[in-house]
């Protein structure tokens, strides 16, 4: 590996400890306002949500309890909640469910840097955040995935 390479890995790995510990405006669980850009394509939209879905079920349970998503209408939003869906998790976006229903909420946060693209998932729980690189035809990891457990 050359040293330019170890370079950007450790600048990539940096941004993403910055970018899971800054300081935005929370909302009364605790968690982040969701946020992605909308020109991001639906194929690195639906990359990018796939492979955060897939890591999130690792973490907490695959389709345990209903996920109440803070979304924005992006299409990353739109396809974080496909992919929700397809791993079996019921979704609520500002309904009210049955008080015995376990609600897990979920925010997202997606900002391009450096040419890639930072997202982050966030419960109250967990956080997880990875790097992505944008293709024509998707989007693939770029940085092993960071997770943050809380309390």
């Amino acid at each position: 590996m050359s040293i330019s390479r170890s370079f950007r890995s450790l600048a990539i790995v940096a941004a993403l400890a910055v970018f899971l510990s800054s300081c935005q405006s929370l909302g009364s669980d605790g968690l982040v306002a969701s946020n992605a850009p909308a020109d991001i394509s639906g194929p690195a939209a639906s990359s990018i949500a796939g492979d955060m879905v897939s890591r999130l079920a690792e973490h907490v349970g695959p389709g345990t309890g209903t996920i109440a998503l803070k979304q924005d209408g992006s299409p990353f939003g739109q396809a974080l909640e496909v992919a929700l869906k397809g791993w079996g998790y019921a979704v609520v976006t500002d309904q009210t469910t049955d008080s015995g229903t376990t609600i897990l909420p979920l925010a997202y946060v997606v900002e391009p840097f450096e040419g890639q693209i930072l997202a982050r998932l966030s419960t109250s729980g967990v956080e997880l955040g990875r790097a992505f690189e944008v293709t024509t035809t998707g989007a693939s990891p770029a940085s092993p995935l960071s997770v943050m457990h809380r309390g």
